[in-house]
């Protein structure tokens, strides 16, 4: 951990928590630092990807954004794990529905992160790598929604490299293998976690149907989505 700092992190070794939350959009990154955390220092303003840490109920906390896709939540957390000493991210981001079970705002804890990615062919394994959460963090979080009464699903996701694809076939043939819904980062944020040793999941607010075509606001995924966030503060360490 002598890398720092890196070409996309300017924070110092010291800077930031052992817990990082990862949202996409580096806005909701300062509106969690500045809405739900304590004395709170910006450790990174490069390429405005802004990075807070506080305290949250007498718990140092970090908060920052990941970007869009895999390459750059890929970047961001190696950076993470391997070059500050972070031991947990996770991410909160947003998805769309796959299914009927879901509605606009409910929240889904990404248990499995299936993909149409190559992200994996790195590590030249002999077969196919299935990318999951931590089992303590997934614990942990279904435990924190349940005392503070909100309603979570838990099951496979999609992460896939493409937001407007070509095969318009797809989504039903995913849809026919349990997944509950599409987003594009939560793979390669697991596959980072499990290469270091460290722990990472994916909580996700539905902001839009892939069914209804019915979808929310860049502001109200920016702003209102307080419920995820609750549940990653809860259970950060």
């Amino acid at each position: 951990m002598t890398n720092t700092p890196t070409p996309h992190i300017g924070a110092q070794l010291g800077e930031i928590a052992k817990t990082v939350l990862m949202p996409g959009d580096p806005l909701r990154a300062k509106f969690i630092a500045e809405n739900f955390l304590e004395d709170v220092v910006q450790f990174n303003t490069i390429r405005n990807m802004f990075g807070y840490t506080g305290n949250y109920k007498g718990k140092r906390v970090s908060v920052m954004g990941g970007g869009m896709g895999m390459p750059s939540i890929g970047i961001y957390s190696y950076e993470l794990f391997n070059f500050y000493g972070v031991d947990n991210i996770i991410r909160i981001g947003t998805a769309g529905s796959l299914s009927e079970k879901l509605n606009l705002r409910d929240v889904v804890i990404g248990l499995g992160a299936s993909t149409n990615s190559n992200y994996a062919s790195q590590y030249n394994l002999p077969g196919t790598f299935a990318p999951i959460a931590s089992f303590d963090l997934v614990s942990n979080a279904v435990e924190a929604a349940k005392e503070n009464n909100i309603n979570v699903v838990v099951g496979n996701i999609l992460s896939s490299d493409t937001f407007y694809c070509a095969d318009k076939t797809a989504t039903d043939k995913w849809r026919s293998m349990g997944i509950l819904a599409v987003e594009m980062e939560a793979a390669a944020l697991y596959m980072n976690a499990a290469e270091a040793g460290k722990n990472a999941l994916c909580l996700l607010t539905i902001s839009d149907s892939v069914l209804t075509g019915e979808s929310l606001s860049a502001e109200d995924r920016q702003l209102s989505f307080t419920e995820m966030m609750k549940i990653a503060l809860e259970i950060a360490k």
